[in-house]
């Protein structure tokens, strides 16, 4: 049959319902509040801003756990539609065109008041074609998000509006069939909620461990930062667009938001099709340490193989006598993050730049003292890897599940 999913529970065998979204979703105003004009933690209204749609919420958002920001005094808007249950809101606007629209339903609202605000688009199914729970996954799912790409507008950023949702559709099953759908990936997430939190608590632990060796090695001698590698430097800008640059390489090009985890790649599968190296981009050796310097300060990572990467990204190559895994422990250390932050240049964009970095006074134990730290951690660490590797595997599958149980 054409109108069902690849995927979906054997008891059920009926045919979809394609049903347009601006059929089955009544659109009301927003407001476009800012950050300056909400706050945390009081008793006023609850305002949706888009920018947690895209970083901050799940896709069922229940505010007996989530955390909304409240509407500062005097900033009240004088129209507004309170939201409900089963309401679904849409980012209008983004950088990326698999983030324009991305939805969120509000699962349970805990009895609070909440408003959509600051580039968002606020839908409510009044035909109750739906079951609550099911529409965020919906409109969350890759049929869905492949009807948006084409129809997203802009050259830098990409949006939408509540006239394109008269060109897409989704997929209606049954509301029983809905209602396992929905079930099924509420579970999902609770449980990728459960592994963020291992991942968090594993994290502290560490974070912990190594300030408290950090403290004491700090009363002994300290070395300028620049004596503890022999190479570093940070890529250039690429003169075309990445997918296009690296495109007949062999050495995967890392972002960002690669670093994620200690080890940047822990195994050839990982290396991912977007990175392929030429000449002019920066080539980071294997057993270096990845540290973003502008942007994302802070993000750090040890790379098991040569990548290149971009500007802002610094690769930095111990000396024989530096333990890579020390060299890391540092630079993820509290004292390191403080001393770094004090030199942070506000610009276009934030930035500690390698000049100011090689000034930071540092702890240089010897090897063997360095390799007695490294050990203490390694064991939590090693947990840690296999509870990151849990966690990717788990979205993977969520992914997997987006692709094939909708149409």
């Amino acid at each position: 049959m054409y109108d069902v999913p690849h995927l979906r529970f054997p008891e059920f065998t009926e045919e979809w319902e394609r049903c347009k979204v601006s059929e089955l979703l009544d659109f009301y105003s927003t407001n476009s509040l800012c950050w300056e004009q909400l706050e945390y933690d009081t008793n006023a209204m609850m305002n949706l801003h888009y920018g947690l749609i895209h970083v901050g919420l799940p896709t069922m958002v229940d505010l007996a756990k989530d955390k909304l920001p409240n509407i500062k005094e005097d900033n009240m808007p004088k129209n507004f539609e309170l939201s409900k249950e089963g309401d679904v809101a849409f980012a209008d606007a983004s950088e990326d065109t698999n983030e324009v629209a991305k939805a969120i339903e509000f699962y349970n609202l805990a009895g609070k008041t909440v408003v959509c605000g600051l580039h968002t688009i606020h839908g409510r199914d009044n035909k109750h074609k739906t079951v609550v729970g099911f529409k965020g996954y919906a409109f969350s799912s890759t049929a869905f998000h492949n009807q948006i790409r084409r129809i997203a507008q802009g050259t830098k950023i990409y949006s939408i509006s509540t006239k394109n949702f008269s060109e897409c559709y989704i997929g209606l099953p049954s509301k029983p069939e809905q209602t396992k759908i929905a079930t099924l990936f509420r579970l999902i997430d609770e449980r990728i909620s459960t592994q963020n939190k291992i991942i968090e608590k594993l994290q502290s632990l560490i974070k912990g461990l190594v300030d408290e060796l950090m403290m004491v090695l700090l009363q002994g001698e300290l070395y300028p930062f620049s004596s503890f590698y022999i190479k570093a430097g940070e890529g250039g800008t690429p003169t075309t667009s990445v997918d296009e640059y690296y495109s007949e390489g062999t050495i995967p090009f890392i972002r960002i938001d690669d670093l994620t985890c200690k080890y940047l790649i822990s195994n050839k599968d990982f290396i991912t099709e977007l990175g392929m190296q030429k000449s002019s981009a920066w080539l980071i050796p294997s057993q270096s340490v990845i540290y973003s310097n502008g942007a994302t300060i802070g993000a750090i990572s040890i790379n098991k193989y040569p990548v290149c990467t971009k500007q802002g990204i610094l690769g930095i190559v111990p000396k024989t006598n530096i333990n890579v895994e020390y060299l890391y422990l540092l630079m993820s250390s509290s004292y390191f993050s403080k001393e770094v932050s004090r030199i942070i240049t506000e610009g276009t964009m934030k930035t500690a730049y390698l000049k100011d970095i090689n000034h930071i006074k540092c702890p240089l134990p010897s090897m063997a003292q360095q390799n007695n730290i490294t050990n203490l951690t390694s064991s939590i660490e090693n947990k840690l890897s296999i509870e990151q590797d849990c966690l990717r595997y788990l979205n993977l599958q969520k992914q997997y599940l987006l692709r094939t149980m909708f149409i």
